[in-house]
Formats: structure tokens, C-alpha cells, sequence
């Protein structure tokens, strides 16, 4: 039996609606095709298992000369310590920056300092990605030399200059 659909209303800027109805001309659709297809996208992230163990890509644009914005964010970020493995910082513009942000930690705690950094004022755009069972603690400070197998022999470089005794 076919799901009916619902009629529902969205407050939305004008400016916002109009990027969207842009965006569903592009993909040759309704706006209402567009937006059941970015929510199931949306409640496909969401449905990630909580509280295990997963990395993480936290992208977000922000407006750095909102007051205390930076150092909330940096703040945010020491709350899981070493989960996060890296962070990238683009300044985009006077006003705008980029930041890219790797995380290793339970899903459900990455989840919830993304929704937390997200909602913070200043924040213009931004996304988290979430992989789950990513095993914790595999770090590359160990060799990863593997087998070699070819057919040609490793002959020492030719020597340069005088040969020893002469």
C-alpha cells in the first residue's frame, strides 16, 4: 500500500526557497521531490547506531567576528581530546571562515558536539558525516613494511669516487 503523502507548511527565508527551487530545477524535479529527497537523506544520517565506535568529518562555515564564536568552537572541539585527529582552518573571506574538523569517538558524542557547534550563533553552513565501526586506537606509529616480491635484484648504487687502498 502506497505511503499518502501530507501537506504540511515551512517557514523558510525567501532567499533560502529561492536556492532550493534553483536547485530543483537543476535535478529536473518538484520542490516537493526535493526536499522528501534531502529529508530521507537527513533521517538516513540520523538512523547511524548510537554509541559505537566511528570517525567523523564535522565541515562547517562560520562567521569569526561573532563574539566569542572561535574560542567556543576550540573549546567544543578540547571536550573530546584526542578524538579529534585533525582539524583544517580556510579563511574564505574577511568575514568567513572554514573549518574541517576529524573526529574518532562514539557516534552518538560525535553526533552530539556536531548538533552543539551547528547550532551555535555565527554558524552559517555546515554537516556532519558520521562512518560507523571504525575499531578504536589504530594509530600509525607502528611499521607497515609488507612483503616485496618482484623479479629484478637490489644491487648496491654504483660507487662514486676512489676506490678504498688506492
Amino acid at each position: 500500500m502506497k505511503d499518502p503523502l501530507v501537506r504540511f507548511g515551512v517557514a523558510i527565508e525567501g532567499s533560502l526557497l529561492s536556492q532550493l527551487d534553483a536547485l530543483a530545477e537543476e535535478r529536473g524535479c518538484t520542490r516537493s521531490e526535493l526536499l522528501r529527497d534531502l529529508s530521507r537523506a537527513a533521517v538516513g544520517r540520523a538512523k547511524v547506531p548510537k554509541g559505537v565506535d566511528a570517525v567523523g568529518t564535522l565541515t562547517l562555515v562560520y562567521d569569526h567576528h561573532v563574539r566569542d564564536l572561535s574560542e567556543k568552537l576550540t573549546e567544543l572541539q578540547h571536550e573530546l581530546g584526542e578524538g579529534v585527529r585533525a582539524a583544517l582552518h580556510v579563511h574564505l573571506s574577511h568575514d568567513l571562515c572554514l573549518e574541517v574538523v576529524v573526529m574518532r569517538g562514539r557516534s552518538d558524542l560525535l553526533q552530539d558536539l556536531a548538533d552543539r557547534i551547528l547550532a551555535m550563533r555565527g554558524v552559517k553552513h555546515g554537516g556532519i558525516e558520521i562512518i560507523p565501526g571504525i575499531a578504536p586506537g589504530h594509530d600509525h606509529d607502528h611499521d607497515h613494511h609488507h612483503p616485496h616480491e618482484h623479479d629484478h635484484p637490489h644491487a648496491a648504487p654504483p660507487r662514486r669516487g676512489r676506490r678504498p687502498g688506492r
